[in-house]
């Protein structure tokens, strides 16, 4: 076995040739949750198709909302609405989206937040290679869940970068935080920090990048030839890792006591901070590739407790299954293909107050996707991804 693999496994802390791999800190079997894919779910009416589906989220009602693209719908198709809520058993409840009067609607759907008011929180991530414009989606929208417009932050090419408090760019995602009222935005693919606002009035409060250090633009790149195509530089495995995030910060939650978990793709990490933007741990997800992007979505079990993280690695198209205190993963699933349990681009995670996991995929997947919770095992179920599966995986096309 060469050194990449055995960093690889030293990076993600998975043996599962070894007893130790089921047991805790205190050497007793360690419980961890198991999942089985609904291949029956979504049921979207009206021969609606997904195109791109960036987001899926999870509402206190336990309705699912699923944020995609029509724009990247196959031609012949019909494309659902930007916007699809469905109840607990699927149904469909309600579904609206697109261009409207008063505001900047996202020329590239990216995230979805359903908060504990029941408004509907929207970004964008344009420009990209399926946007129809190459203007900058710098905005943040809320609605309420019926699709009315409530406000809007920044807008359509706005920003002036991370000194400016008024607007994002391209932000990817954010966060409700209700003991605040406070929403925290992964921000994002044109800037490199967390932002959080006023979720009622709008108003900046405060910011910070990577270990809670001021966030700054990022300096041109070099001038000089470009790489040979198809060669990767190394990824890197040792030390803390870039001081600042990298493109994008892709996901933002909070957990019940309070800790901050920010997801930094580019640097396949997830750091933690308090509510106040003071680093406190990261976590490296993948660390050793192979590809170069990996945590790009977060949810937490719904115990009070937050017991499990799961993360959704997008990269490497598979999720992890983690013990959220201390950190530990205790085993990933799914493959790089279309049938149902694996993934093609699996971009963001949530979770419904019954412990199921849902998923939403980017090109070429373009679904969204449910795991039934199946209750505790002590070992690693049967769709976990064998040390022979991890050491064969392949960086996406």
């Amino acid at each position: 076995m060469n050194n990449r693999y055995l960093h690889l496994f030293a990076a993600i802390g998975i043996a599962f040739a070894f007893p130790s791999f089921a047991a805790d800190d205190g050497g007793n079997p360690e419980q961890m949750p198991v999942f089985e894919a609904d291949p029956s779910w979504p049921r979207l009416p009206n021969n609606w198709a997904l195109g791109q589906t960036p987001s899926v989220a999870v509402d206190r009602h336990d309705h699912v909302w699923i944020l995609h693209r029509p724009r990247t719908v196959a031609e012949g198709q019909k494309a659902a609405p930007a916007v699809i809520e469905l109840d607990a058993a699927g149904r469909l409840v309600s579904a609206w989206g697109g261009p409207g009067q008063g505001f900047d609607w996202p020329d590239s759907e990216h995230g979805i937040l359903v908060d504990y008011n029941d408004n509907v929180w929207i970004g964008g991530s344009s420009p990209t290679s399926t946007s129809l414009t190459k203007r900058s989606d710098d905005m943040l929208l809320k609605f309420t869940n019926k699709g009315t417009f409530l406000f809007q932050l920044g807008g359509y090419d706005k920003s002036l970068g991370n000194a400016d408090t008024k607007s994002v760019k391209r932000a990817a995602d954010a966060f409700v935080y209700q003991r605040t009222n406070e929403v925290f935005v992964a921000d994002g693919y044109g800037n490199r920090r967390v932002i959080v606002f006023d979720a009622a009035t709008g108003a900046f409060k405060r910011q910070w990048g990577a270990f809670g250090n001021v966030p700054l633009d990022p300096s041109p790149g070099p001038s000089g030839p470009a790489a040979p195509s198809g060669s990767r530089p190394p990824l890197e495995t040792e030390g803390p890792g870039p001081q600042q995030f990298g493109s994008p910060v892709h996901n933002v939650k909070i957990a019940n006591d309070g800790l901050v978990y920010v997801a930094d793709r580019a640097n396949r990490r997830i750091q933690i901070f308090d509510i106040q933007g003071k680093y406190i741990d990261q976590i490296f997800i993948n660390r050793a590739g192979p590809s170069a992007g990996s945590a790009a979505g977060i949810a937490f079990s719904p115990d009070r407790e937050q017991r499990f993280m799961y993360v959704a690695d997008y990269g490497n198209s598979r999720v992890l299954v983690l013990r959220r205190k201390p950190a530990r993963v205790l085993y990933q699933f799914g493959l790089r293909d279309a049938t149902p349990g694996n993934f093609q681009g699996v971009h963001f995670i949530s979770v419904d107050s019954k412990g199921n996991l849902y998923t939403a995929e980017v090109l070429p997947g373009n679904r969204a996707q449910k795991f039934l919770f199946k209750g505790l095992v002590s070992a690693p179920p049967a769709n976990a991804l064998t040390a022979a599966q991890l050491a064969n995986a392949t960086a996406p096309r």
